[in-house]
Protein backbone atom coordinates (compact mmCIF):
# COMPACT_ATOMS: atom_id res chain seq x y z
CA UNK A 1 0.00 0.00 0.00
CA UNK A 2 1.39 3.53 -0.97
CA UNK A 3 2.50 6.07 1.77
CA UNK A 4 1.01 8.71 0.50
CA UNK A 5 1.94 8.95 -2.87
CA UNK A 6 3.14 12.31 -5.00
CA UNK A 7 1.30 10.96 -7.89
CA UNK A 8 -1.59 13.41 -9.07
CA UNK A 9 -0.76 15.17 -5.94
CA UNK A 10 -3.63 17.53 -4.93
CA UNK A 11 -4.35 20.58 -2.75
CA UNK A 12 -6.11 18.89 -0.47
CA UNK A 13 -7.57 15.67 0.97
CA UNK A 14 -10.52 14.90 3.27
CA UNK A 15 -10.85 12.14 5.36
CA UNK A 16 -13.72 11.07 6.95
CA UNK A 17 -14.01 7.64 9.26
CA UNK A 18 -17.25 6.11 8.68
CA UNK A 19 -19.29 4.79 11.08
CA UNK A 20 -22.31 5.32 11.81
CA UNK A 21 -23.60 8.52 10.02
CA UNK A 22 -23.45 7.26 6.52
CA UNK A 23 -27.49 8.90 5.64
CA UNK A 24 -25.33 11.92 6.10
CA UNK A 25 -22.79 11.25 3.85
CA UNK A 26 -24.33 12.40 0.39
CA UNK A 27 -25.25 16.15 1.90
CA UNK A 28 -21.55 16.00 3.23
CA UNK A 29 -20.22 15.24 -0.11
CA UNK A 30 -22.21 17.78 -1.52
CA UNK A 31 -21.37 20.66 0.92
CA UNK A 32 -17.34 20.02 0.30
CA UNK A 33 -17.83 20.01 -3.32
CA UNK A 34 -19.56 23.71 -3.46
CA UNK A 35 -17.05 24.61 -0.33
CA UNK A 36 -14.10 23.46 -2.45
CA UNK A 37 -15.19 24.53 -5.96
CA UNK A 38 -15.82 28.19 -4.35
CA UNK A 39 -12.66 28.00 -2.85
CA UNK A 40 -10.92 27.01 -6.31
CA UNK A 41 -9.11 24.25 -4.25
CA UNK A 42 -8.29 20.60 -5.87
CA UNK A 43 -9.35 17.85 -3.26
CA UNK A 44 -10.44 14.14 -2.87
CA UNK A 45 -12.99 12.57 -0.09
CA UNK A 46 -11.81 9.71 1.35
CA UNK A 47 -14.93 7.86 2.93
CA UNK A 48 -13.21 5.02 5.18
CA UNK A 49 -15.85 2.19 6.35
CA UNK A 50 -14.85 1.43 9.45
CA UNK A 51 -17.73 -1.84 9.57
CA UNK A 52 -20.18 0.56 11.92
CA UNK A 53 -23.41 0.12 9.57
CA UNK A 54 -23.81 -2.81 7.11
CA UNK A 55 -25.63 0.34 4.92
CA UNK A 56 -22.65 2.53 4.97
CA UNK A 57 -20.00 0.35 2.37
CA UNK A 58 -23.24 0.54 -0.41
CA UNK A 59 -23.77 4.13 0.10
CA UNK A 60 -19.68 5.08 -0.22
CA UNK A 61 -19.97 2.94 -3.71
CA UNK A 62 -22.82 4.79 -4.86
CA UNK A 63 -21.12 8.32 -3.93
CA UNK A 64 -17.68 6.80 -5.53
CA UNK A 65 -19.57 5.61 -8.31
CA UNK A 66 -21.24 9.29 -9.07
CA UNK A 67 -18.54 11.64 -8.45
CA UNK A 68 -14.64 10.67 -8.85
CA UNK A 69 -13.90 13.05 -6.17
CA UNK A 70 -15.05 10.54 -3.93
CA UNK A 71 -12.91 7.32 -2.66
CA UNK A 72 -13.33 4.52 -0.58
CA UNK A 73 -11.71 2.63 1.81
CA UNK A 74 -13.60 -0.77 3.48
CA UNK A 75 -11.72 -2.45 6.41
CA UNK A 76 -11.58 -6.03 7.13
CA UNK A 77 -13.65 -5.47 10.24
CA UNK A 78 -14.06 -2.75 12.61
CA UNK A 79 -10.41 -1.14 13.94
CA UNK A 80 -11.61 1.84 16.07
CA UNK A 81 -12.25 5.76 14.69
CA UNK A 82 -8.03 6.59 15.04
CA UNK A 83 -7.33 3.53 13.05
CA UNK A 84 -9.59 4.12 10.34
CA UNK A 85 -8.15 8.01 10.14
CA UNK A 86 -4.89 6.64 9.98
CA UNK A 87 -6.05 4.73 6.79
CA UNK A 88 -7.56 7.36 5.19
CA UNK A 89 -4.07 9.50 5.62
CA UNK A 90 -1.92 6.86 4.59
CA UNK A 91 -4.01 6.51 1.01
CA UNK A 92 -4.57 10.69 1.11
CA UNK A 93 -2.61 12.58 -2.21
CA UNK A 94 -3.28 15.90 -0.61
CA UNK A 95 -0.34 18.93 0.00
CA UNK A 96 -3.01 18.89 3.28
CA UNK A 97 -4.82 16.28 4.87
CA UNK A 98 -8.16 17.45 6.62
CA UNK A 99 -9.91 15.02 9.20
CA UNK A 100 -13.51 15.35 10.18
CA UNK A 101 -16.17 12.86 11.71
CA UNK A 102 -18.92 11.64 9.75
CA UNK A 103 -22.14 13.48 11.02
CA UNK A 104 -22.04 16.74 10.11
CA UNK A 105 -20.51 18.12 13.31
CA UNK A 106 -17.97 19.34 11.71
CA UNK A 107 -19.36 21.86 9.06
CA UNK A 108 -17.19 21.67 5.48
CA UNK A 109 -17.83 24.97 5.05
CA UNK A 110 -15.00 25.55 7.51
CA UNK A 111 -12.15 23.57 6.22
CA UNK A 112 -10.67 26.58 3.98
CA UNK A 113 -10.32 28.42 7.23
CA UNK A 114 -8.41 25.80 8.58
CA UNK A 115 -6.09 25.14 5.98
CA UNK A 116 -5.83 29.10 5.71
CA UNK A 117 -4.28 29.17 9.16
CA UNK A 118 -2.02 26.67 8.11
CA UNK A 119 1.47 27.16 6.44
CA UNK A 120 5.08 25.31 6.98
CA UNK A 121 5.76 26.69 9.70
CA UNK A 122 2.94 25.62 11.38
CA UNK A 123 1.72 22.01 10.18
CA UNK A 124 -0.80 21.68 12.50
CA UNK A 125 -4.19 23.19 12.79
CA UNK A 126 -7.40 22.72 14.71
CA UNK A 127 -10.80 23.56 14.69
CA UNK A 128 -12.18 24.84 18.05
CA UNK A 129 -15.47 24.52 19.12
CA UNK A 130 -17.07 27.61 21.12
CA UNK A 131 -19.97 25.60 21.97
CA UNK A 132 -20.60 21.93 21.60
CA UNK A 133 -24.18 20.46 20.78
CA UNK A 134 -23.57 17.10 22.51
CA UNK A 135 -25.30 16.18 25.30
CA UNK A 136 -24.28 17.40 28.64
CA UNK A 137 -22.67 14.42 30.15
CA UNK A 138 -20.82 14.09 27.16
CA UNK A 139 -19.77 17.89 27.20
CA UNK A 140 -18.64 17.45 30.82
CA UNK A 141 -17.02 13.85 30.59
CA UNK A 142 -15.09 15.23 27.46
CA UNK A 143 -14.01 18.35 30.14
CA UNK A 144 -12.54 16.38 32.64
CA UNK A 145 -10.82 14.49 30.15
CA UNK A 146 -9.50 17.00 29.16
CA UNK A 147 -8.20 17.78 32.21
CA UNK A 148 -6.88 14.66 33.44
CA UNK A 149 -4.84 14.19 29.68
CA UNK A 150 -3.48 17.48 30.76
CA UNK A 151 -2.05 16.27 33.31
CA UNK A 152 -1.02 13.43 32.50
CA UNK A 153 0.78 14.82 29.26
CA UNK A 154 2.01 18.26 29.92
CA UNK A 155 2.94 18.59 26.26
CA UNK A 156 -0.72 17.71 24.87
CA UNK A 157 -2.25 20.16 22.73
CA UNK A 158 -4.90 22.35 24.95
CA UNK A 159 -6.98 22.34 21.95
CA UNK A 160 -7.64 19.63 20.15
CA UNK A 161 -10.38 17.97 17.98
CA UNK A 162 -10.79 15.37 15.25
CA UNK A 163 -11.59 18.35 13.17
CA UNK A 164 -7.78 19.00 11.88
CA UNK A 165 -5.54 20.06 9.10
CA UNK A 166 -2.53 18.34 8.81
CA UNK A 167 0.68 19.23 6.50
CA UNK A 168 1.56 16.19 4.37
CA UNK A 169 5.12 15.98 5.80
CA UNK A 170 3.26 16.18 9.54
CA UNK A 171 1.46 13.33 8.05
CA UNK A 172 4.42 11.38 6.57
CA UNK A 173 5.85 11.25 9.81
CA UNK A 174 2.88 10.21 11.78
CA UNK A 175 1.92 7.13 9.59
CA UNK A 176 5.43 6.10 10.80
CA UNK A 177 4.38 5.45 14.40
CA UNK A 178 2.75 1.89 13.59
CA UNK A 179 0.45 1.69 17.06
CA UNK A 180 -1.36 -1.17 17.19
CA UNK A 181 -3.68 1.11 19.26
CA UNK A 182 -3.28 4.75 17.92
CA UNK A 183 -4.42 7.78 19.32
CA UNK A 184 -3.53 10.85 16.36
CA UNK A 185 -3.69 13.70 18.99
CA UNK A 186 -1.14 12.42 21.50
CA UNK A 187 1.62 11.67 18.62
CA UNK A 188 0.97 15.22 16.91
CA UNK A 189 1.19 16.59 20.32
CA UNK A 190 4.94 14.75 20.51
CA UNK A 191 5.35 15.29 16.78
CA UNK A 192 5.08 19.43 17.03
CA UNK A 193 4.63 21.87 18.87
CA UNK A 194 3.54 24.37 16.16
CA UNK A 195 -0.36 24.20 16.24
CA UNK A 196 -2.79 26.90 15.52
CA UNK A 197 -6.80 26.75 16.02
CA UNK A 198 -9.59 27.92 14.33
CA UNK A 199 -12.74 28.72 15.84
CA UNK A 200 -15.43 27.16 13.73
CA UNK A 201 -19.78 26.08 14.77
CA UNK A 202 -20.58 22.81 15.79
CA UNK A 203 -23.32 21.29 13.32
CA UNK A 204 -26.05 19.50 14.84
CA UNK A 205 -26.11 15.91 14.41
CA UNK A 206 -29.12 15.09 12.01
CA UNK A 207 -28.75 11.33 11.62
CA UNK A 208 -28.18 8.31 14.12
CA UNK A 209 -26.60 8.75 17.72
CA UNK A 210 -23.09 9.09 18.41
CA UNK A 211 -21.19 5.94 18.98
CA UNK A 212 -19.08 6.81 21.45
CA UNK A 213 -21.07 5.09 24.59
CA UNK A 214 -20.00 5.89 28.09
CA UNK A 215 -18.46 2.99 28.25
CA UNK A 216 -16.86 3.40 25.29
CA UNK A 217 -15.27 6.61 26.23
CA UNK A 218 -14.19 4.65 29.01
CA UNK A 219 -12.53 2.43 27.29
CA UNK A 220 -11.05 4.95 25.25
CA UNK A 221 -9.35 6.82 28.16
CA UNK A 222 -8.27 3.86 30.05
CA UNK A 223 -5.90 3.15 26.13
CA UNK A 224 -4.98 6.45 25.86
CA UNK A 225 -3.54 6.82 29.67
CA UNK A 226 -2.22 3.30 29.20
CA UNK A 227 -0.45 3.43 26.08
CA UNK A 228 1.12 6.93 26.22
CA UNK A 229 1.64 8.04 29.79
CA UNK A 230 3.64 6.89 32.40
CA UNK A 231 0.86 8.00 35.28
CA UNK A 232 -1.18 4.91 35.59
CA UNK A 233 2.15 3.75 37.09
CA UNK A 234 3.12 6.65 39.35
CA UNK A 235 -0.03 6.26 40.57
CA UNK A 236 0.45 2.39 41.56
CA UNK A 237 4.00 2.86 42.63
CA UNK A 238 3.00 6.08 45.09
CA UNK A 239 -0.21 4.18 46.26
CA UNK A 240 1.69 1.07 47.29
CA UNK A 241 4.16 3.37 49.29
CA UNK A 242 1.81 5.27 51.04
CA UNK A 243 0.28 1.58 52.21
CA UNK A 244 3.67 -0.03 53.39
CA UNK A 245 4.06 3.41 55.23
CA UNK A 246 0.31 2.56 56.44
CA UNK A 247 0.87 -0.96 57.21
CA UNK A 248 4.11 -0.35 58.71
CA UNK A 249 2.67 2.41 61.20
CA UNK A 250 -0.11 -0.04 61.50
CA UNK A 251 2.85 -3.06 62.51
CA UNK A 252 4.09 -0.44 65.13
CA UNK A 253 1.30 0.45 66.96
CA UNK A 254 0.55 -2.91 67.50
CA UNK A 255 3.65 -3.84 68.81
CA UNK A 256 4.13 -0.80 71.22
CA UNK A 257 0.18 -1.81 72.60
CA UNK A 258 1.63 -5.26 73.03
CA UNK A 259 4.41 -4.66 74.96
CA UNK A 260 2.51 -1.79 76.80
CA UNK A 261 -0.56 -4.69 77.53
CA UNK A 262 -3.26 -2.50 76.08
CA UNK A 263 -3.50 -5.05 73.27
CA UNK A 264 -4.06 -8.56 74.79
CA UNK A 265 -6.22 -10.09 72.26
CA UNK A 266 -6.05 -8.53 68.52
CA UNK A 267 -8.81 -9.11 67.21
CA UNK A 268 -9.69 -11.10 64.05
CA UNK A 269 -11.83 -8.09 61.90
CA UNK A 270 -8.86 -5.62 61.74
CA UNK A 271 -6.47 -8.19 61.32
CA UNK A 272 -8.61 -9.75 58.57
CA UNK A 273 -9.36 -6.28 57.32
CA UNK A 274 -5.91 -4.93 56.72
CA UNK A 275 -4.90 -8.19 54.80
CA UNK A 276 -7.60 -8.12 52.58
CA UNK A 277 -7.24 -4.12 51.69
CA UNK A 278 -3.97 -4.92 51.31
CA UNK A 279 -4.21 -7.84 48.82
CA UNK A 280 -6.15 -5.70 47.35
CA UNK A 281 -4.18 -2.79 46.29
CA UNK A 282 -1.81 -5.57 45.06
CA UNK A 283 -4.02 -6.86 43.02
CA UNK A 284 -4.51 -3.14 41.83
CA UNK A 285 -1.37 -2.74 40.84
CA UNK A 286 -0.71 -5.93 39.02
CA UNK A 287 -3.49 -4.88 36.95
CA UNK A 288 -1.73 -1.74 35.93
CA UNK A 289 1.15 -3.70 35.22
CA UNK A 290 -0.73 -6.15 33.23
CA UNK A 291 -2.31 -3.11 31.08
CA UNK A 292 1.55 -1.88 30.37
CA UNK A 293 2.59 -5.65 29.19
CA UNK A 294 -0.30 -6.41 26.97
CA UNK A 295 0.13 -3.22 25.11
CA UNK A 296 4.07 -4.38 24.58
CA UNK A 297 2.84 -7.70 23.98
CA UNK A 298 0.60 -5.70 20.94
CA UNK A 299 3.87 -4.10 19.90
CA UNK A 300 5.99 -7.07 19.75
CA UNK A 301 3.30 -8.82 17.58
CA UNK A 302 3.85 -6.14 15.24
CA UNK A 303 0.27 -6.50 14.15
CA UNK A 304 -0.91 -3.60 11.11
CA UNK A 305 -2.93 -0.63 12.48
CA UNK A 306 -5.78 -1.48 10.16
CA UNK A 307 -6.38 -3.93 7.07
CA UNK A 308 -8.37 -2.88 3.87
CA UNK A 309 -10.37 -5.43 2.38
CA UNK A 310 -11.35 -3.81 -0.23
CA UNK A 311 -11.68 -0.15 -2.05
CA UNK A 312 -13.59 1.91 -4.87
CA UNK A 313 -12.38 1.14 -8.81
CA UNK A 314 -10.73 4.63 -9.24
CA UNK A 315 -13.11 7.21 -11.33
CA UNK A 316 -13.13 6.69 -15.52
CA UNK A 317 -11.78 10.13 -15.87
CA UNK A 318 -9.00 12.67 -14.21
CA UNK A 319 -9.77 14.68 -11.06
CA UNK A 320 -10.42 18.21 -12.55
CA UNK A 321 -9.78 20.97 -10.42
CA UNK A 322 -12.93 21.90 -8.07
Amino acid sequence: MPLLSTEEQIDVSVVVPVYGGCMALGELSRRLAETMSAAGLSYELILVDDRGQVESWPVIRELAKNDPHVVGLRLSRNFGQHAATICGIENARGTWIVTMDDDLEHPPESVPALLAAGHEECPLVYGLFPRRTHARYRNLSSELMRRALKRAFPDLNTEYSSFRAIHRPLARQLIGFKLSRPYIDGMLSWMTSSVATVEVEHGERRHGDSAYTLRKLISHAVNIFVTFSHWPLRIASYGGAVLALASFAYMMFVVYGYFAGTITNPGYTSLMSVILFACGVQLLILGVLGEYIGRLMGAAYRKPVYLVETRTPPGSKELPQA
